[in-house]
């Protein structure tokens, strides 16, 4: 299983899933010009893509969704609560032919892989991160929560491959420009991860068969590239797995 961070932080989220001739994308913060684009630039073949998962409803993993529903013919996952969060936020509808149901805390097929919705805490309406399986691989994708809970540590447990948020470092967040507002609701527990939130999961979770960690959705204002691996690397100190960071602005290719 292949895995390319398209996009990556606050201005748009975009990620995508290879096995083979299908392609799963995961939200849509990335125009579809850009998409395109960008999977020219790793090599994969744009005609591939069969589908898109949401993980919930900010601007940053959603805002292409009406040019894609209007020019493509791909599947969209995502759970009824976010799916009438994203009609009502874009004014649009979803046909129900284009709607793949996803409940949280359950799991269907799609294609070549096994998926698994798994509930974060995060202030959108029914924000969840999805575990992709097929055969022998596995791959989570967990981005905009506020806390480590445990559905997050049991969709971690044996991955192969992790996409895990380190938005911020608390000290620069503190010290930084952000309004007192916004610097609580980073902070709060249904706001995002700090390096330091991330290094913990990484140092507790079942590590038996992780191979990869890409670090994701930092903060271009409030986080540093050195200090977000610096951190990981250090939880993951007595284990094989490669660290990788996830780009705003350049694609970011993993091929197994």
């Amino acid at each position: 299983m292949d895995y390319a961070s398209l996009a990556s932080g606050s201005k748009g989220n975009c990620h995508a899933i290879r096995h083979k001739d299908s392609i799963l994308l995961v939200d849509a913060g990335l125009s579809l010009r850009q998409i395109e684009r960008r999977m020219i630039l790793i090599g994969w073949d744009f005609s591939f893509i069969k589908g898109m998962a949401i993980t919930h409803e900010h601007n940053d993993h959603i805002s292409a969704l009406p040019v894609l529903l209007r020019n493509t013919s791909w599947k969209f996952l995502l759970t009824p609560l976010t799916k009438k969060a994203v009609e009502l936020k874009l004014h649009i509808i979803i046909p129900d032919n284009r709607w793949v149901p996803v409940e949280s805390g359950s799991q269907l097929k799609f294609d070549p892989w096994t998926i698994r919705a798994f509930p974060l805490p995060h202030d959108a309406v029914d924000p969840v991160a999805f575990r992709f399986e097929n055969e022998d691989r596995s791959l989570a994708v967990i981005t905009d929560l506020g806390h480590i809970s445990q559905a997050v540590r049991q969709c971690c447990d044996g991955l192969e491959t992790l996409v895990i948020e380190s938005n911020y470092d608390e000290q620069m967040l503190i010290d930084g420009n952000y309004t007192p507002e916004l610097k609580a609701r980073i902070l709060s527990k249904v706001g995002h991860l700090s390096n330091e939130d991330t290094a913990g999961l990484l140092k507790t979770m079942n590590t038996s068969c992780l191979n990869r960690v890409v670090l994701a959705h930092l903060s271009e204002e409030n986080n540093h590239v050195d200090l977000a691996r610096a951190s990981a690397a250090l939880a993951l100190s007595d284990t094989r797995a490669h660290i990788c960071i996830a780009e705003q602005h350049n694609p970011v290719l993993l091929s197994s």
